[in-house]
């Protein structure tokens, strides 16, 4: 049976289009179970009735569409249970519905399955037989197993718009993608594809590796020059802070590794086109088969750099792109360096059918106010140009070809979010402070580097989150002491009039350093962070002799330890911490050492068993720090970087409020600071509920800061207590938001719902 269940998807899989691919499964299942009829029921759920999509059996006496209401008949029974239905007799059931235009009276045994995609009942599948008798187990699971594979197709196509048709209801349909930057776009599908792409590339054999060697540099060189380029006209446009994704490209570019791999390749009898695809795609699977969401996402710019060297290879010049006035951009993987090629002002919003909201296009739309949905893979391209989208960059919606009425609904959001936009920004440079007078200090969250001009802006002392191991990533080896003094010593002076707090190596395990690769079956419980650092005093070491010898004569820094599951691991860093210190005071080589100030020490609070285990690391540590997104992970049990399981992760769930609550309570019991660092302190529900508990350090993405301050502006500590209470007493996330929803409308700050969403 299962050779044949796996021949019958195949056959779907591979069908021209969707009515075909379902007609095509009625006929090989009714063949494969030797039943007489095998018939498909899709679910109409707006207008509240089963649509027959696909039949082999049973005789229709009509041209029209044929409908079962919901809550009559068989097929409805099996839908609202949930469960397949097994009749030896059908026609004996109470639930029998005999329809006008459909001839069942030859049938007596029916076997009715619910095709159902993550608990939305999308259809039902049914085989009917003359003989009355019951089906086998056997038949039933083949039946169950193939429904569950025909879930997928029909969600697919449900998704793409072909269960439209003149014939049915035209209810809207939704292409449904990853929030990547907020804010609501309109305008026309302008589909942009790479000037060469890697995956077109025939390989090919060579006998003149020197010119083929030559030829690479070359295009290297012209690439550089092109990156340069690209950069600079996109200076002013965006914040300098994001300007540095180009570094990252540059980086890549100096990478030996990277040069040498490929001129080896070349050695080795290939042609430089081909050897650029197989050294470029071998970099590319290995970071995409890393977990970490950032890391995995350089994978695109890999993938971007590859190509756009290849376009010089085959002498493919700087296209002048005109994209049409007010358009959206749509791509099968937007990049950082497309988005440089297209006039700013043109471009509206974004959609992509690769990518997350770590992607550097991601964090570029941000900057630039882009709206942006990533993931949204069930689009298709070669449809799509000159089509009027919406975008919905909160909710992760993309529609194509809307409703005038959606249109207009969407248009007015539109409005709304620019106001909103120009509002919030009144608030910079005033205190962040609650109208009745509670001061919260806001902070930021960086990976790569900042340049001050545009903090300036923002009013932003101190980073309350810098993540070090960023660099660690984008070589081929470990960085020397000196460099990573370099680096830190940048960070620490941008930010000289507050403090810094640095996160120590976060690595491992989900995110392994491709100098120190690591398999393991189930890595977010594995060797990361403190663990792996730990066990390599020799790296540990050297990362923090060059924290602290960046921070000689400014006195800035705080550092932040990962993944602390123990007091021994505080007590084996505190000692490490301390002798690095004791090093580089001594050092006769740096005049300014006797300046040296012993840094704060801090612990993420993360793992579960730190919020009962604070107390016994009291003495050891200055501050905690709370990372809300591995908090919510572990305490949910939830990847959420899976698909599958990714709707349960939510921060909002009342057990996550719970363990945030007894957090603060026990930090200000033992008379330590503590602050939050994950995406919820940037979210504008989760910061009043933060606040309300007791936080009064957040620390968030730079494109989240004017809306935080302005709400905290906006609000009162006193009228927060009551949502809290509420909250707490909830029982699902969904009651959760509706709560501080409410409280928003109330408090007239109803324009950041979606923002918060």
């Amino acid at each position: 049976m299962l050779r044949v269940l796996q021949r019958i998807v195949e056959a779907v899989n591979q069908a021209p289009d969707f009515e075909l691919a379902l007609q095509t499964m009625v006929r090989q299942v009714k063949e494969a179970l030797q039943t007489d009829s095998c018939t498909v029921y899709l679910a109409d759920h707006e207008q509240q009735q089963f649509a027959l999509a696909a039949t082999d059996g049973l005789e229709l006496a009509s041209d029209q569409p044929i409908h079962v209401p919901f809550g009559e008949g068989v097929i409805s029974l099996a839908a609202q249970r949930e469960e397949p239905l097994n009749f030896a007799n059908a026609f004996d059931h109470p639930k029998f519905l005999q329809l006008d235009e459909v001839d069942e009276k030859p049938y007596k045994a029916m076997l009715a399955a619910p095709v159902i995609h993550r608990r939305r009942v999308l259809g039902v599948l049914a085989v009917q037989q003359r003989e009355a008798r019951a089906f086998t187990g056997d038949e039933e699971a083949f039946v169950v197993t193939l429904a569950a594979q025909l879930a997928v197709v029909i969600a697919h196509a449900e998704a793409k718009g072909f269960l439209r048709t003149a014939k049915q209801s035209p209810w809207l349909q939704t292409i449904k993608g990853l929030a990547a930057a907020p804010g609501v776009a309109i305008g026309q599908a302008y589909v942009v594809k790479p000037r060469a792409k890697l995956s077109e590339v025939t390989p090919r054999k060579s006998d003149k590796p020197e010119h083929e060697i030559r030829r690479f540099r070359s295009a290297v060189a012209r690439t550089r020059q092109e990156l340069l380029e690209l950069s600079e006209s996109m200076r002013g446009q965006i914040a300098d802070e994001t300007l540095a994704i180009f570094d990252v490209y540059h980086a890549m570019l100096d990478s030996a590794n990277l040069g040498q791999e490929v001129e080896k390749t070349i050695n080795d009898g290939w042609r430089a086109q081909t050897a650029l695809k197989l050294v470029v795609e071998n970099l590319v699977n290995q970071f995409e088969n890393l977990d970490d969401d950032y890391i995995r996402e350089r994978a695109s710019d890999v993938r971007d750099l590859g190509q756009r060297i290849l376009s010089h290879l085959k002498e493919k010049t700087l296209r002048q792109l005109e994209p049409p006035p007010q358009c959206i951009l749509v791509a099968h993987e937007v990049t950082a360096t497309m988005l440089a090629e297209l006039p700013h002002t043109d471009i509206l919003g974004m959609v992509s059918i690769r990518g997350s909201g770590n992607s550097h296009a991601a964090i570029m739309a941000r900057s630039m106010g882009i709206p942006a949905v990533l993931g949204a893979d069930d689009i298709e391209l070669n449809e799509l140009n000159g089509e009027t989208m919406i975008v919905d960059g909160y909710n992760g919606d993309v529609f194509v070809d809307p409703p005038l009425q959606v249109e207009n609904e969407y248009r007015q959001l539109a409005d709304e979010e620019l106001e909103l936009r120009e509002k919030v920004e009144q608030a910079r440079g005033k205190p962040v402070a609650t109208e009745d007078g509670v001061k919260v200090t806001l902070q930021l969250n960086v990976g790569l580097n900042t340049e001050r001009d545009w903090l300036k802006e923002l009013d932003i002392q101190s980073v309350g989150l810098y993540r070090t191991e960023i660099p660690f990533m984008m070589r081929e080896r470990l960085p020397t002491e000196d460099e990573q003094v370099e680096l830190y010593g940048q960070i620490l002076q941008q930010f000289k009039a507050g403090t810094v707090v640095m996160r120590t190596l976060d690595v491992g395990g989900d995110k392994p350093l491709p100098y120190l690769p690591l398999s393991e079956e189930n890595p977010f419980l594995g060797w990361r962070g403190i663990r792996m650092t730990l066990d390599h005093p020799e790296i540990f070491l050297v990362q923090i002799r060059a924290m602290l010898r960046a921070a000689v004569g400014r006195n800035n820094l705080n550092i932040l330890l990962p993944m602390i599951t123990s007091a021994e691991e505080v007590d084996e860093a505190a000692r490490m911490v301390k002798q690095a210190y004791h090093e580089v005071a001594e050092e006769s080589y740096d005049a300014n050492a006797s300046q040296l100030v012993m840094p704060k020490l801090g612990v993420m609070i993360e793992v579960p068993a730190m919020v009962y285990h604070m107390h016994t690391m009291v003495d050891k540590v200055d501050f905690f720090s709370v990372g809300s997104n591995d908090l919510t992970q572990y305490m949910l049990a939830v990847d959420r970087n899976n698909q599958r399981v990714a709707g349960l992760y939510d921060a909002f769930h009342p057990a996550v409020l719970h363990a945030l609550k007894q957090i603060i309570e026990r930090a200000n019991e033992l008379n330590k600071p503590v602050s939050v660092c994950g995406e919820l302190a940037g979210e504008p529900g989760g910061a009043l509920l933060l606040i309300a508990m007791g936080y009064r350090t957040l620390s968030m993405n730079s494109y989240n800061i004017d809306r935080i301050r302005w709400i905290i502006r906006h609000s009162k500590a006193a009228d927060l207590d009551v949502m809290l209470e509420r909250a707490l007493a909830a029982r699902s996330p969904q009651e959760v938001r509706k709560i501080v929803t409410m409280t928003l409308e109330e408090a007239g700050l109803g324009g950041f719902v979606r923002a918060g969403g």
